[in-house]
């Protein structure tokens, strides 16, 4: 307490609170949002796997949703470091959808022995990634250029993919009601995955931007 002249105790102010809970709403409403995103993406599999589709606990709960929901999460504390103008680590949060890669560690294997089976976890990421350097507008505008390269393979790679394989699986063909909302899902999983990793490379504004 502060004690004037007058012998009268003014109480000291309390330490400002609001950005530490603003911190966590953002990381929780980020993992929200990347757990919605994830079951989403689950339901793309399901579509494109067809009758012979399984839901396990482990695979569904632990390969998909759980990293969906990390990734949306640390995506959510690099946008609240964003905003609060603070760029001390935030860059590596660029890094937050390899969760799948983590949840998923015989990725590389199966892509090699099972021939390909598995890809997804490594594709799906690194797609992400990409888009979101390309996406931020910041750093040496050939990386951006072939980082946007990749990242539309594989956004837009899918509507090519269905076109061919149409015949073989009629319910994917992109000609179809039921193949252009598949197309669309992909594709607009993609983009919003791509959307959400450019938030880490994004310039700083608050109070401390520029620091690092």
């Amino acid at each position: 307490m502060n004690r004037p002249a007058g012998g009268v105790a003014i109480p000291r102010p309390a330490a400002p609170r609001a950005p530490a809970r603003r911190g966590v709403a953002y990381v929780v409403a980020g993992g929200v949002a990347g757990l919605a995103w994830a079951a989403g993406l689950r339901g793309f599999m399901v579509e494109v796997a067809g009758a012979e589709t399984t839901v396990g606990w482990l695979a569904t709960f632990g390969g998909i949703l759980l990293p969906g929901a990390v990734t949306g999460a640390l995506l959510g504390r690099a946008e609240h470091l964003r905003r609060s103008g603070d760029d001390r680590f935030r860059r590596l949060l660029a890094a937050a959808p390899l969760a799948f890669v983590v949840a998923n560690p015989y990725a590389f294997v199966t892509v090699v022995t099972e021939g390909g089976i598995g890809g997804a976890a490594l594709a799906v990421p690194l797609f992400g990634i990409a888009g979101g350097y390309a996406l931020a507008g910041r750093g040496r505008r050939a990386g951006r250029v072939a980082a946007g390269v990749v990242a539309s393979i594989g956004i837009l790679g899918w509507a090519a993919g269905a076109a061919v394989i149409g015949d073989r699986v009629p319910h994917l063909a992109p000609g179809t009601p039921r193949g252009a909302w598949v197309a669309v899902l992909y594709t607009a999983s993609m983009a919003v995955l791509a959307m959400a990793c450019a938030i880490p490379h994004r310039a700083a504004d608050g109070p401390g931007a520029g620091t690092t």
